[in-house]
């Protein structure tokens, strides 16, 4: 029931996903809400779809806190619930994202060595990745989950981060580096200054500071911050994609030969729009809890929920959890 066009997107989204994967999907929400969604689909009853009816959610303008205090039947914390009773092997939710941190938290608990949770949104980098077709990408996190963090919380992230790096986009060396606002070590605020000499240390392959400029260059896997430095990024991030895409478009229709060239070179665009496209991966995991929730933007288009789902298969999967509880054991022994 989250997102800005809910449920619609999530259904359809959800469709996509189960004509890609041999998965059941179970959508909790409005159960009559859903079905007359469902209904648009002329394949609905040939896939793995399931409901469970919940007549309570969290508005985006609430208080997470509130919300699912005087709301125990809230849709994302029923699907957090049926998660963590083994119902169901991941949650994805495009709706309020703090309540989806609280009931995935409450739900799941904290992995062993981990304090605070932390988003990882994947961004796309210059460069080519080994693997063939593949862009290269950066994981930045946190991404959103929290607003304040102390320097030992940035040394969990790049753990979590490279782990996840492994795990989700087959990177053997993760790179790590800590976002500030120089590249020398004692730049920044009190934060990264600790922080950079914490990661100096820390069981990650630390390549110091990064700034703002070189988050796409490629020169890092992960890139560490504070939730609210990190979901600045993010959002300034795709707010610069859309008005160069909206500057580009209006330029090729400038003239003839730029019409022309636009006919010449839609391939190329089709390429950079796909490269750029949150929608390609479509959520943000959330690292740290006990179990797999992605997280994914208000304005989740259909083809985001898809990855997204997708996403969290995969993660399944894979036994990303036990992965994680595995590496934090080992970083935290040496």
């Amino acid at each position: 029931m989250g997102g800005d066009l809910a449920p619609r997107t999530a259904v359809d989204g959800a469709v996509l996903a189960a004509r890609r994967i041999d998965t059941g999907i179970t959508l909790v929400g409005d159960g009559e809400a859903i079905e007359r969604e469902l209904a648009r689909h002329l394949d609905r009853a040939a896939l793995d779809l399931t409901i469970v009816h919940t007549p309570e959610r969290v508005a985006m303008d609430e208080s997470p806190t509130q919300a699912l205090r005087r709301k125990p039947r809230a849709s994302v914390k029923v699907a957090a619930e049926l998660v963590a009773a083994g119902e169901a092997a991941a949650l994805f939710s495009a709706g309020h994202t703090g309540a989806t941190v609280m009931a995935s938290h409450a739900a799941f608990g904290m992995l062993p060595g981990i304090d605070r949770p932390a988003l990882a949104a994947t961004l796309p980098a210059r460069g080519t990745d080994a693997r063939p077709g593949k862009s290269r990408a950066v994981v930045l996190l946190d991404s959103g989950a929290n607003v304040e963090c102390r320097p030992q919380h940035l040394v969990q992230f790049a753990m979590m981060g490279a782990a996840f790096a492994r795990a989700a986009l087959d990177v053997a060396e993760p790179r790590v580096a800590l976002l500030s606002i120089g590249e020398e070590a004692g730049k920044g605020n009190e934060l990264t200054r600790e922080a950079h000499q914490l990661l100096r240390t820390a069981p990650v392959a630390f390549v110091g500071n990064i700034e703002a400029g070189e988050l796409y260059s490629g020169s890092a896997d992960v890139v560490v911050c504070d939730g609210f430095t990190g979901n600045i990024a993010l959002k300034v991030s795709e707010g610069l994609v859309e008005t160069v895409e909206d500057m580009l478009r209006e330029e090729l229709a400038e003239t003839l030969g730029t019409r022309l060239g636009w006919l010449l070179s839609r391939r190329a665009f089709r390429n950079f729009r796909r490269r750029v496209d949150y929608a390609e991966y479509g959520g943000a995991p959330l690292l740290g809890v006990a179990g797999i929730t992605v997280v994914g933007h208000g304005r989740s288009s259909a083809k985001a929920v898809r990855s997204a789902i997708l996403m969290a298969a995969r993660l399944a999967g894979a036994g990303f959890i036990e992965k994680l509880k595995v590496e934090a054991s080992a970083q935290r022994a040496s």
